[in-house]
């Protein structure tokens, strides 16, 4: 069987870029970003005086989906990655899934190294305690839990993770490592970039990550994140957000796909180095509301310029994954997701 190479951008994304470039001087070649126009050149601006002032180091990136202009700052700086690393590892299970190497119900064993008290209460379950392939992802992304994660990096193997993060040309992402969450090292072992969670969540976005189910799948799986204190906070309860947290000691994270009014984007703030957590938070509230006010005035303008909306690989329309009103019936893949046997709850032990 042959099956679609897997790819950040479609034909179709090129088309756009170049109607984009025709309108405003400033555009970048395939792969690259294309720099911001109209109100997101004030975002620019914005994202820069803020980040200046900002408690540690950071890096932010941003993207509008329907023309993929971009704004940040210090995007492409390799920072600890903390628990967004568990983006890629979802994306290579779901790549060996599409090779038909493993499906959602592969059940895995806990083994004694896969432990880590860091997050999550599987790492108390006993030794050789079973878990599907599905179970663990909605564990790990949803949930945090750490030794979840390294149970789906023991199966998928942690070369073939990095391996597929080299192949699509996203060099600040790495796993150098299991997650061992009590050791500093982990600070060095597991790294990424705005810029690579950016074009990562993208690709989600646009059902062109491994193919339109895959990519779908894990929206929906982003969808259920349960960490909401950080993105989602400064933004209206009807938002609704796919994202991933990190937290790691001096380190906190949140990258993801914001869904505002039918207008997506993507963005991914990323600091470090902070006196305390406190001061990330409210550095990454600032940020993500910044970002939503000033993308809703892009929306705005670009609507006044004649640039359509956001549209998915796999839509005649735009994408809009939340259903209607509160009585409308889940798609099954919604269902799937959040059935009562896949949410386990969970001991937390710390915020992620």
């Amino acid at each position: 069987m042959t099956r679609k190479p897997m790819t950040l951008r479609r034909h179709a994304r090129y088309l756009l870029a170049a109607f984009v470039a025709a309108l405003f001087p400033a555009s970048a070649g395939a792969f690259e970003p294309i720099a911001p126009a109209g109100p997101l050149e004030d975002l620019q601006i914005r994202l820069s005086t803020v980040a200046l002032h900002a408690p540690g180091r950071v890096g932010i990136a941003v993207e509008d989906l329907a023309t993929g202009m971009t704004s940040g700052f210090n995007d492409t700086e390799s920072l600890p990655a903390a628990s967004t690393i568990k983006i890629p590892v979802m994306i290579e299970v779901f790549k060996q899934m599409e090779a038909d190497q493993l499906d959602l119900s592969t059940i895995v064993h806990l083994e004694n190294r896969d432990r880590d008290w860091g997050w999550g209460d599987l790492a108390d379950a006993p030794p050789g305690v079973g878990k599907s392939i599905k179970q663990l992802l909605w564990l790990m992304i949803t949930r945090s839990d750490n030794t979840a994660t390294n149970m789906l990096i023991r199966k998928v193997g942690r070369t073939h993770i990095n391996q597929t993060m080299d192949a699509l040309g996203l060099n600040q992402t790495h796993l150098g490592d299991y997650i061992r969450s009590e050791t500093d090292t982990i600070r060095y072992a597991l790294r990424t970039s705005p810029h690579d969670m950016l074009m990562l969540l993208d690709a989600i976005a646009r059902d062109e990550m491994i193919d339109q189910w895959s990519s779908r799948e894990m929206l929906t799986i982003l969808e259920g994140q349960t960490h909401n204190g950080l993105l989602p906070s400064p933004l209206p309860k009807s938002v609704k957000i796919a994202h991933k947290t990190g937290s790691l000691h001096d380190t906190l994270n949140d990258v993801g796909i914001v869904y505002q009014a039918g207008e997506p984007y993507v963005i991914a703030v990323m600091t470090t180095q902070l006196p305390d957590l406190d001061r990330g938070r409210a550095f990454i509230h600032k940020v993500s509301r910044l970002a939503y006010d000033e993308l809703g005035r892009f929306a705005t303008w670009r609507e006044d310029q004649g640039i359509a909306a956001f549209s998915a690989a796999g839509d005649a329309a735009p994408y809009d994954p939340w259903p209607p009103a509160a009585s409308a019936i889940p798609a099954p893949d919604v269902q799937m997701w959040s059935a009562p046997a896949v949410k386990e709850s969970t001991d937390y032990r710390r915020d992620d």
